[in-house]
């Protein structure tokens, strides 16, 4: 086997402008802080994870409330289901104030967004922080989101990920509509930049007409980084052709290191070098003093805080179909499953992680909404560290997302118990090397489209 370039593990924090994290009892634990209205919570949760060396601070975002389940967002802002979503602009602008080295991700919408106000969004956050911007590209999931965007259902997910394909085209032309030489700023003759270096695109395709250029010049990273987490065959398809970053939802290491495998050969295939895109799973880690402090606090995240309803709101989000007709006992069915588009893949994961326990909504709604839907981390640092190396070294995953159970918490028990031991490891970097995002992670800049194109006409 041959020896992979990318010797550090890769960790993303996954956030949610939000009341809570993607555990959604988070908001109910003691210590979890309450003033996630005030942008100082985010900042301060930004310098806890710049101070442990994470690569990227990410955003999960939905366009909605969730309003699936009984066709009301009642059930979700009682049990506090994700009802909160900030606008992410302002919050990751306060977040790069607040740091120097810190990646900063988010998820924007192919589907309801336009691929202009996307490309400006971002390569103006790549500008104003140095070059350290993340663009998660996500196709929507359902139908609560397109009602508020003046439509009354989703499109269908092959169309969805069609849209997709010619919005990330064009949004990568138009941060390439300024090459890097464009702006002179001449004093004395006047002249800024040279026009010949900033193009229109004049794109017109089946989704989008985009004349352009694009009001924001080229960035420091060249393209702020690609993230994806597509899970059907046709996500794992674009991720291959587009993402930097791969984000995944493996119920255990078993099923990681074949979607690893899986996953990078697809990448093969699109002709690019399979170690410059990283393949992440997410993971919940609960450290501890000791190994029972973690395991006491395990049980409470897994027993006591998520309330039944929720589960269900949010297992009826995600799948874009009303579980409030179902009972928390009914079996998952073949005929539930070809009822519902959005539950395949999901049922398919549960059950490889679960084996032969009959599968119920109970469970499967678990698996969306508790520490049940990723892979658990508990112990002390020492322990914690163990385990991720393991993962790490037998090419299960090339790092981390870490999912917090609570915040800030979870991430300052992660910086100062664990990181440490993994930087001893020699798998975690003791300081920043590089001053943008993709120096970071050791992506290489990519070459600007329009100037290949002028250096080939010269040959």
């Amino acid at each position: 086997m041959s020896t992979r370039r990318n010797d550090q593990i890769t960790l993303v924090a996954f956030m949610q402008a939000s009341n809570v994290s993607v555990y959604s009892g988070s908001w109910r634990y003691p210590s979890s802080a309450g003033d996630y209205l005030d942008l100082r919570y985010y900042q301060r949760i930004a310098r806890v994870l710049e101070e442990g060396n994470f690569d990227l601070m990410f955003f999960d975002d939905r366009l909605a409330m969730p309003t699936i389940y009984g066709d009301s967002a009642d059930e979700a802002v009682r049990y506090g289901a994700r009802p909160i979503k900030l606008d992410l602009t302002a919050v990751l602008g306060a977040a790069a104030a607040a740091t120097s080295h810190l990646g900063l991700g988010a998820t924007y919408s192919t589907t309801y967004y336009q691929p202009f106000h996307v490309a400006r969004t971002f390569a103006t956050l790549d500008h104003l922080s140095g070059g350290r911007a993340a663009w998660n590209v996500v196709t929507s999931v359902n139908d609560a989101e397109a009602q508020n965007f003046g439509a009354d259902q989703h499109f269908d997910h092959d169309k969805r990920y069609d849209r997709a394909e010619e919005f990330i085209e064009v949004v990568a032309k138009l941060w390439d509509s300024w090459e890097d030489d464009a702006i002179v700023g001449d004093k004395v003759t006047g002249v800024f930049a040279d026009p010949s270096k900033v193009h229109e695109l004049n794109h017109h395709g089946e989704f989008f007409d985009v004349r352009g250029p694009l009001t924001v010049p080229r960035t420091p990273q060249g393209r702020p980084v690609i993230i994806q987490a597509g899970q059907s065959g046709r996500g794992r398809q674009f991720a291959a052709k587009w993402a930097d970053l791969i984000f995944t939802g493996d119920p255990s290491q078993t099923v990681a290191a074949e979607h690893y495998s899986e996953q990078k050969a697809l990448i093969a295939e699109e002709g690019r070098d399979v170690d410059s895109v990283r393949i992440l799973p997410m993971v919940y880690v609960i450290a501890g003093e000791t190994e029972q402090i973690a395991r006491e606090k395990e049980q409470i995240f897994l027993n006591e805080l998520v309330h039944p309803t929720a589960s269900l709101a949010l297992l009826s989000e995600v799948t874009n179909y009303d579980f409030s007709g179902h009972s928390l006992d009914d079996v998952v069915t073949d005929d539930l499953i070809n009822a519902v588009s959005g539950i395949r893949g999901l049922v398919q994961g549960v059950k490889r992680h679960v084996g032969e326990q009959t599968l119920t909504l109970r469970v499967l709604a678990n698996h969306r909404a508790t520490l049940l839907q990723g892979p658990r981390f508990v112990g002390t640092g020492e322990q914690i560290a163990e385990q991720m190396e393991q993962w790490f070294q037998s090419r299960s995953c090339d790092g981390f997302v870490i999912a917090a159970t609570h915040f800030p918490g979870a991430f300052e028990d992660f910086v100062r118990l664990v990181v440490p031991e993994l930087q001893k490891r020699g798998v975690v970097r003791e300081e920043y090397t590089g001053t943008t995002l993709r120096e970071n992670l050791g992506l290489e800049r990519p070459a600007n489209l329009f100037s290949e194109e002028r250096e080939a006409q010269r040959v």
